[in-house]
Protein backbone atom coordinates (compact mmCIF):
# COMPACT_ATOMS: atom_id res chain seq x y z
CA UNK A 1 0.00 0.00 0.00
CA UNK A 2 1.47 3.36 -1.03
CA UNK A 3 2.25 6.08 1.51
CA UNK A 4 -0.84 8.01 2.57
CA UNK A 5 -3.41 5.46 1.40
CA UNK A 6 -6.01 3.87 3.64
CA UNK A 7 -9.51 5.15 4.42
CA UNK A 8 -9.27 4.13 8.07
CA UNK A 9 -6.10 6.12 8.54
CA UNK A 10 -7.58 9.22 6.85
CA UNK A 11 -10.68 9.09 9.05
CA UNK A 12 -8.54 8.74 12.15
CA UNK A 13 -6.36 11.63 11.02
CA UNK A 14 -9.42 13.82 10.52
CA UNK A 15 -10.61 13.06 14.06
CA UNK A 16 -7.13 13.60 15.49
CA UNK A 17 -6.85 17.08 13.97
CA UNK A 18 -10.16 18.10 15.51
CA UNK A 19 -9.30 16.84 18.98
CA UNK A 20 -5.49 17.17 19.31
CA UNK A 21 -3.36 20.22 18.39
CA UNK A 22 -1.71 19.39 15.09
CA UNK A 23 -3.20 15.92 15.33
CA UNK A 24 -0.30 14.55 17.38
CA UNK A 25 0.67 14.49 21.05
CA UNK A 26 4.34 15.04 20.30
CA UNK A 27 5.64 17.08 17.34
CA UNK A 28 8.29 14.44 16.65
CA UNK A 29 5.52 12.15 15.41
CA UNK A 30 4.45 14.56 12.69
CA UNK A 31 5.52 13.60 9.17
CA UNK A 32 5.34 17.04 7.57
CA UNK A 33 9.11 17.51 7.45
CA UNK A 34 9.39 14.45 5.20
CA UNK A 35 6.58 15.57 2.93
CA UNK A 36 3.79 13.37 4.30
CA UNK A 37 0.72 15.17 5.64
CA UNK A 38 -0.50 12.40 7.95
CA UNK A 39 1.38 10.65 10.79
CA UNK A 40 1.49 6.90 11.20
CA UNK A 41 -1.12 5.47 13.54
CA UNK A 42 0.19 2.28 15.11
CA UNK A 43 -2.14 -0.55 16.06
CA UNK A 44 0.38 -2.95 17.58
CA UNK A 45 4.07 -3.81 17.52
CA UNK A 46 6.21 -6.88 18.05
CA UNK A 47 9.96 -7.34 17.88
CA UNK A 48 11.35 -5.26 15.03
CA UNK A 49 7.98 -4.55 13.41
CA UNK A 50 5.05 -2.15 13.64
CA UNK A 51 1.54 -2.75 12.34
CA UNK A 52 -0.40 0.38 11.41
CA UNK A 53 -4.12 0.93 11.61
CA UNK A 54 -4.33 0.76 7.82
CA UNK A 55 -2.78 -2.70 7.76
CA UNK A 56 0.86 -2.07 6.86
CA UNK A 57 3.65 -4.04 8.52
CA UNK A 58 6.78 -1.89 8.83
CA UNK A 59 10.32 -2.79 9.76
CA UNK A 60 10.88 -0.28 12.55
CA UNK A 61 14.24 1.36 13.29
CA UNK A 62 12.73 4.07 15.50
CA UNK A 63 11.79 1.64 18.28
CA UNK A 64 9.86 4.31 20.22
CA UNK A 65 12.93 6.58 19.94
CA UNK A 66 15.31 4.30 21.81
CA UNK A 67 13.93 2.64 24.96
CA UNK A 68 13.61 -0.91 23.58
CA UNK A 69 16.92 -2.83 23.42
CA UNK A 70 14.96 -6.10 23.24
CA UNK A 71 12.40 -4.86 20.72
CA UNK A 72 8.67 -4.20 20.87
CA UNK A 73 6.42 -6.26 23.16
CA UNK A 74 9.39 -8.06 24.68
CA UNK A 75 7.78 -11.10 26.37
CA UNK A 76 9.71 -10.84 29.64
CA UNK A 77 8.91 -7.14 30.02
CA UNK A 78 5.24 -7.74 29.21
CA UNK A 79 5.05 -10.50 31.80
CA UNK A 80 6.53 -8.45 34.65
CA UNK A 81 4.28 -5.50 33.82
CA UNK A 82 1.22 -7.76 33.76
CA UNK A 83 2.19 -9.26 37.13
CA UNK A 84 2.78 -5.80 38.61
CA UNK A 85 -0.58 -4.52 37.34
CA UNK A 86 -2.38 -7.30 39.16
CA UNK A 87 -1.09 -5.78 42.41
CA UNK A 88 -2.31 -2.27 41.45
CA UNK A 89 -1.33 0.28 38.85
CA UNK A 90 -0.32 3.14 41.15
CA UNK A 91 -0.08 3.74 44.90
CA UNK A 92 1.28 7.21 45.50
CA UNK A 93 3.49 5.56 48.09
CA UNK A 94 6.97 4.07 48.19
CA UNK A 95 7.68 0.56 46.90
CA UNK A 96 10.53 -1.91 47.12
CA UNK A 97 11.00 -1.81 43.35
CA UNK A 98 11.81 1.91 43.50
CA UNK A 99 14.70 1.14 45.82
CA UNK A 100 15.81 -1.79 43.68
CA UNK A 101 15.75 0.27 40.49
CA UNK A 102 17.73 3.08 42.12
CA UNK A 103 20.26 0.47 43.22
CA UNK A 104 20.50 -0.97 39.72
CA UNK A 105 21.20 2.50 38.29
CA UNK A 106 23.78 3.35 40.95
CA UNK A 107 25.52 0.02 40.41
CA UNK A 108 25.79 0.62 36.65
CA UNK A 109 26.80 4.30 36.50
CA UNK A 110 30.13 5.11 38.15
CA UNK A 111 29.23 8.74 38.97
CA UNK A 112 25.88 8.02 40.63
CA UNK A 113 25.41 7.39 44.35
CA UNK A 114 21.79 8.49 44.79
CA UNK A 115 18.86 8.57 42.36
CA UNK A 116 15.52 10.37 42.16
CA UNK A 117 12.89 8.76 39.91
CA UNK A 118 10.54 10.95 37.86
CA UNK A 119 8.15 10.41 34.96
CA UNK A 120 9.79 12.02 31.89
CA UNK A 121 13.12 13.15 30.55
CA UNK A 122 11.92 16.75 30.51
CA UNK A 123 11.07 16.50 34.20
CA UNK A 124 14.45 14.94 34.98
CA UNK A 125 16.37 17.66 33.11
CA UNK A 126 14.34 20.46 34.67
CA UNK A 127 14.88 19.01 38.16
CA UNK A 128 18.59 18.41 37.66
CA UNK A 129 19.03 22.02 36.57
CA UNK A 130 17.14 23.31 39.62
CA UNK A 131 19.30 21.13 41.84
CA UNK A 132 22.51 22.39 40.20
CA UNK A 133 21.43 25.99 40.72
CA UNK A 134 20.44 25.31 44.31
CA UNK A 135 23.69 23.51 45.07
CA UNK A 136 25.97 26.14 43.52
CA UNK A 137 23.85 29.21 44.41
CA UNK A 138 24.35 30.35 40.79
CA UNK A 139 21.96 30.88 37.88
CA UNK A 140 23.73 30.63 34.52
CA UNK A 141 24.06 27.47 32.46
CA UNK A 142 25.88 26.55 29.27
CA UNK A 143 24.10 24.32 26.78
CA UNK A 144 25.04 23.33 23.26
CA UNK A 145 23.27 24.12 20.01
CA UNK A 146 21.56 21.00 18.74
CA UNK A 147 21.46 19.23 22.10
CA UNK A 148 17.93 18.64 23.35
CA UNK A 149 17.07 18.45 27.05
CA UNK A 150 13.29 18.45 26.96
CA UNK A 151 10.90 21.36 26.70
CA UNK A 152 11.35 23.10 30.06
CA UNK A 153 11.63 26.86 29.54
CA UNK A 154 15.38 27.34 30.31
CA UNK A 155 16.31 24.81 27.61
CA UNK A 156 14.16 26.34 24.86
CA UNK A 157 16.75 28.94 24.03
CA UNK A 158 18.18 29.84 20.64
CA UNK A 159 21.62 31.31 20.14
CA UNK A 160 21.98 35.05 19.72
CA UNK A 161 24.48 36.57 17.33
CA UNK A 162 27.95 35.08 17.42
CA UNK A 163 29.34 32.24 19.49
CA UNK A 164 28.97 31.77 23.22
CA UNK A 165 26.13 34.26 23.57
CA UNK A 166 23.23 34.49 25.97
CA UNK A 167 20.12 32.70 24.80
CA UNK A 168 16.93 34.20 23.50
CA UNK A 169 13.55 32.41 23.65
CA UNK A 170 13.16 29.78 20.95
CA UNK A 171 9.40 29.49 21.43
CA UNK A 172 6.49 31.80 22.18
CA UNK A 173 5.46 31.44 25.79
CA UNK A 174 9.04 31.33 27.08
CA UNK A 175 9.88 34.55 28.95
CA UNK A 176 13.08 36.31 27.96
CA UNK A 177 14.10 36.46 31.61
CA UNK A 178 14.08 32.65 31.80
CA UNK A 179 16.50 32.13 28.89
CA UNK A 180 18.68 35.13 29.74
CA UNK A 181 20.84 32.88 31.91
CA UNK A 182 21.20 30.20 29.21
CA UNK A 183 24.43 30.47 27.22
CA UNK A 184 24.54 28.72 23.84
CA UNK A 185 27.78 27.28 22.44
CA UNK A 186 28.47 25.02 19.45
CA UNK A 187 28.79 21.34 20.33
CA UNK A 188 32.38 20.03 20.12
CA UNK A 189 33.81 23.59 20.19
CA UNK A 190 36.24 23.54 23.10
CA UNK A 191 37.58 27.05 22.48
CA UNK A 192 34.14 28.66 22.41
CA UNK A 193 33.15 26.80 25.57
CA UNK A 194 36.29 27.93 27.35
CA UNK A 195 35.62 31.51 26.25
CA UNK A 196 32.07 31.27 27.59
CA UNK A 197 33.30 29.97 30.93
CA UNK A 198 35.88 32.75 31.10
CA UNK A 199 33.22 35.36 30.38
CA UNK A 200 30.32 34.00 32.44
CA UNK A 201 32.00 31.52 34.78
CA UNK A 202 31.60 33.48 38.00
CA UNK A 203 27.85 32.91 37.91
CA UNK A 204 27.90 29.54 36.13
CA UNK A 205 25.86 26.81 37.81
CA UNK A 206 26.30 24.04 35.24
CA UNK A 207 27.33 22.88 31.81
CA UNK A 208 24.72 20.49 30.42
CA UNK A 209 25.46 18.29 27.43
CA UNK A 210 24.43 15.17 25.60
CA UNK A 211 27.75 13.28 25.80
CA UNK A 212 26.82 11.78 22.44
CA UNK A 213 24.45 14.11 20.66
CA UNK A 214 21.32 12.34 19.49
CA UNK A 215 19.08 15.20 18.43
CA UNK A 216 21.09 16.57 15.52
CA UNK A 217 21.68 13.09 14.26
CA UNK A 218 24.18 10.88 16.05
CA UNK A 219 27.18 13.15 16.66
CA UNK A 220 30.02 11.71 18.76
CA UNK A 221 32.08 13.94 21.04
CA UNK A 222 35.32 15.12 19.48
CA UNK A 223 38.47 13.77 21.11
CA UNK A 224 39.09 15.73 24.31
CA UNK A 225 35.72 17.53 24.26
CA UNK A 226 34.14 15.83 27.27
CA UNK A 227 37.44 15.95 29.16
CA UNK A 228 37.62 19.69 28.50
CA UNK A 229 34.10 20.20 29.87
CA UNK A 230 35.07 18.31 33.02
CA UNK A 231 38.16 20.48 33.47
CA UNK A 232 36.26 23.72 32.83
CA UNK A 233 33.65 22.80 35.44
CA UNK A 234 36.32 21.89 37.95
CA UNK A 235 38.07 25.21 37.39
CA UNK A 236 34.91 27.34 37.61
CA UNK A 237 33.01 25.52 40.34
CA UNK A 238 30.14 24.67 37.98
CA UNK A 239 28.55 21.23 37.84
CA UNK A 240 28.83 19.02 34.78
CA UNK A 241 25.49 17.47 33.80
CA UNK A 242 25.35 14.61 31.31
CA UNK A 243 21.99 14.16 29.62
CA UNK A 244 22.07 10.41 29.06
CA UNK A 245 18.38 10.04 28.27
CA UNK A 246 19.40 8.44 24.96
CA UNK A 247 22.89 7.11 25.72
CA UNK A 248 22.14 5.71 29.18
CA UNK A 249 22.21 1.87 29.00
CA UNK A 250 22.32 2.08 25.19
CA UNK A 251 25.96 2.78 24.34
CA UNK A 252 26.98 0.52 27.22
CA UNK A 253 25.72 -0.49 30.66
CA UNK A 254 27.61 2.41 32.21
CA UNK A 255 26.39 4.81 29.55
CA UNK A 256 28.51 7.37 27.73
CA UNK A 257 30.32 8.26 30.95
CA UNK A 258 31.64 4.73 31.20
CA UNK A 259 32.36 4.45 27.48
CA UNK A 260 34.40 7.68 27.39
CA UNK A 261 35.70 7.65 30.97
CA UNK A 262 34.48 11.13 31.94
CA UNK A 263 32.44 11.45 35.12
CA UNK A 264 29.69 14.09 35.40
CA UNK A 265 28.35 15.52 38.64
CA UNK A 266 24.74 14.82 37.68
CA UNK A 267 23.28 12.36 35.18
CA UNK A 268 19.86 12.52 33.50
CA UNK A 269 18.31 9.22 32.41
CA UNK A 270 15.20 8.14 30.51
CA UNK A 271 14.05 5.76 27.76
CA UNK A 272 15.77 2.42 28.53
CA UNK A 273 15.75 3.06 32.29
CA UNK A 274 11.95 2.68 32.22
CA UNK A 275 11.95 -0.42 30.08
CA UNK A 276 9.64 1.23 27.54
CA UNK A 277 7.22 2.71 30.08
CA UNK A 278 7.10 6.40 31.14
CA UNK A 279 9.91 6.71 33.67
CA UNK A 280 13.04 8.82 33.95
CA UNK A 281 15.60 9.61 36.61
CA UNK A 282 18.46 11.86 37.62
CA UNK A 283 21.28 11.09 39.99
CA UNK A 284 24.71 11.99 41.25
CA UNK A 285 26.89 12.21 44.31
CA UNK A 286 25.20 12.08 47.71
CA UNK A 287 26.63 15.50 48.52
CA UNK A 288 24.59 17.01 45.68
CA UNK A 289 21.51 14.79 45.71
CA UNK A 290 21.15 15.31 49.45
CA UNK A 291 20.03 18.88 48.77
CA UNK A 292 16.73 17.56 47.34
CA UNK A 293 13.57 17.69 49.48
CA UNK A 294 12.72 16.17 51.88
CA UNK A 295 16.35 15.73 52.91
CA UNK A 296 17.34 19.20 51.71
CA UNK A 297 15.95 22.54 50.65
CA UNK A 298 15.66 22.15 46.84
CA UNK A 299 12.06 21.21 46.14
CA UNK A 300 11.09 18.51 43.66
CA UNK A 301 8.09 16.19 43.72
CA UNK A 302 5.93 13.99 41.48
CA UNK A 303 2.73 12.19 42.43
CA UNK A 304 3.28 9.30 40.00
CA UNK A 305 7.08 9.12 40.31
CA UNK A 306 8.33 5.55 40.66
CA UNK A 307 5.18 4.08 39.14
CA UNK A 308 5.06 0.35 40.00
CA UNK A 309 4.48 -0.78 36.40
CA UNK A 310 7.35 1.34 35.09
CA UNK A 311 9.76 0.24 37.82
CA UNK A 312 8.89 -3.40 37.11
CA UNK A 313 9.66 -2.91 33.41
CA UNK A 314 12.83 -0.96 34.11
CA UNK A 315 14.17 -3.59 36.51
CA UNK A 316 13.46 -6.38 34.05
CA UNK A 317 15.42 -4.65 31.31
CA UNK A 318 18.32 -3.31 33.38
CA UNK A 319 18.94 -6.65 35.06
CA UNK A 320 19.24 -8.36 31.67
CA UNK A 321 21.63 -5.62 30.54
CA UNK A 322 24.13 -6.78 33.17
CA UNK A 323 25.13 -9.46 30.66
CA UNK A 324 28.01 -8.08 28.54
CA UNK A 325 27.00 -10.42 25.71
CA UNK A 326 23.92 -8.24 25.14
CA UNK A 327 26.10 -5.25 24.33
CA UNK A 328 28.50 -7.35 22.27
CA UNK A 329 25.58 -8.46 20.11
CA UNK A 330 24.08 -4.97 19.86
CA UNK A 331 27.51 -3.71 18.80
CA UNK A 332 27.86 -6.44 16.17
CA UNK A 333 24.45 -5.81 14.65
CA UNK A 334 24.88 -2.05 14.70
CA UNK A 335 28.30 -2.29 13.06
CA UNK A 336 26.88 -4.57 10.38
CA UNK A 337 24.12 -2.08 9.65
CA UNK A 338 26.62 0.79 9.57
CA UNK A 339 28.88 -1.01 7.10
CA UNK A 340 25.96 -1.88 4.84
CA UNK A 341 24.59 1.67 4.72
CA UNK A 342 27.94 3.45 4.38
CA UNK A 343 28.21 3.19 0.56
CA UNK A 344 24.97 5.15 0.12
CA UNK A 345 25.55 8.14 2.42
CA UNK A 346 27.45 9.01 5.57
CA UNK A 347 26.86 6.98 8.74
CA UNK A 348 27.80 8.08 12.25
CA UNK A 349 27.49 5.57 15.07
CA UNK A 350 28.24 5.14 18.76
CA UNK A 351 27.23 1.73 20.06
CA UNK A 352 23.60 0.91 19.26
CA UNK A 353 22.65 4.37 18.01
CA UNK A 354 23.44 5.66 14.54
CA UNK A 355 22.29 8.08 11.86
CA UNK A 356 22.27 7.57 8.13
CA UNK A 357 23.00 11.02 6.71
CA UNK A 358 22.11 11.48 3.06
CA UNK A 359 25.04 13.86 2.63
CA UNK A 360 28.68 12.84 2.44
CA UNK A 361 30.29 15.18 4.98
CA UNK A 362 30.88 14.30 8.65
CA UNK A 363 28.63 16.12 11.12
CA UNK A 364 30.45 17.45 14.18
CA UNK A 365 28.02 20.10 15.42
CA UNK A 366 24.56 21.41 14.64
CA UNK A 367 24.32 22.34 10.97
CA UNK A 368 21.55 22.73 8.41
CA UNK A 369 21.27 19.37 6.70
CA UNK A 370 19.78 18.45 3.33
CA UNK A 371 16.33 17.62 4.66
CA UNK A 372 14.78 17.56 1.18
CA UNK A 373 17.03 14.69 0.15
CA UNK A 374 16.31 12.87 3.39
CA UNK A 375 12.56 13.30 2.89
CA UNK A 376 12.88 11.64 -0.52
CA UNK A 377 14.83 8.73 0.97
CA UNK A 378 12.40 8.40 3.87
CA UNK A 379 9.38 8.15 1.56
CA UNK A 380 11.13 5.65 -0.69
CA UNK A 381 11.99 3.40 2.25
CA UNK A 382 8.51 3.67 3.73
CA UNK A 383 7.06 2.51 0.39
CA UNK A 384 9.28 -0.57 0.79
CA UNK A 385 8.08 -1.15 4.35
CA UNK A 386 11.12 0.21 6.17
CA UNK A 387 10.43 2.88 8.78
CA UNK A 388 13.14 5.36 9.80
CA UNK A 389 12.65 8.43 11.97
CA UNK A 390 10.75 11.15 10.08
CA UNK A 391 13.67 13.56 10.51
CA UNK A 392 17.30 13.67 9.39
CA UNK A 393 18.17 14.96 12.86
CA UNK A 394 17.28 11.71 14.65
CA UNK A 395 18.85 8.28 15.19
CA UNK A 396 18.23 4.68 14.29
CA UNK A 397 18.05 2.38 17.31
CA UNK A 398 19.07 -1.24 16.65
CA UNK A 399 17.74 -3.84 19.07
CA UNK A 400 18.19 -7.54 19.63
CA UNK A 401 14.95 -7.96 17.70
CA UNK A 402 16.74 -6.75 14.55
CA UNK A 403 18.34 -9.87 13.15
CA UNK A 404 20.59 -10.25 10.14
CA UNK A 405 17.54 -10.65 7.89
CA UNK A 406 16.16 -7.28 8.99
CA UNK A 407 19.55 -5.65 8.56
CA UNK A 408 19.99 -7.12 5.07
CA UNK A 409 16.48 -6.05 4.09
CA UNK A 410 17.19 -2.50 5.23
CA UNK A 411 20.49 -2.33 3.35
CA UNK A 412 18.82 -3.62 0.20
CA UNK A 413 16.02 -1.05 0.52
CA UNK A 414 18.51 1.81 0.97
CA UNK A 415 20.51 0.56 -2.02
CA UNK A 416 17.34 0.55 -4.13
CA UNK A 417 16.42 4.08 -3.10
CA UNK A 418 19.90 5.66 -3.02
CA UNK A 419 21.96 3.47 -5.30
Amino acid sequence: MAVGEGLERSELWHRAQKLIPGGVNSPVRAMRSVGIPEPLFVKRASGAYLETTDGRRLLDWVQSWGPLPFGHADPETIEVVRAAALDGTTYGASTEREVDLAGEIADALPSVEQVRLVSSGTEAAMSALRLARGFTHRDRIIKFAGCYHGHADPFLAAAGSGLATLGIPASPGVPSAVTADTIIVDYNDIDATAAAVERYGEGLAAIIVEPVAGNMGCVPPAPGFLEALRALCDASGALLIFDEVITGFRVGRSGAQGRFGVMPDLTILGKIVGGGLPLAAFGGRTEIMGRLAPAGDVYQAGTLSGNPLATAAGLSVLRRLRDPKVYEELERRSARLEAGLAPYGHVQRVGAMLTFFTGSDPVTHFVDLDTDRYAEVFRGLLDQGVYLAPSQYECMFPSLAHGDDEIDRTIAAVAAVCG
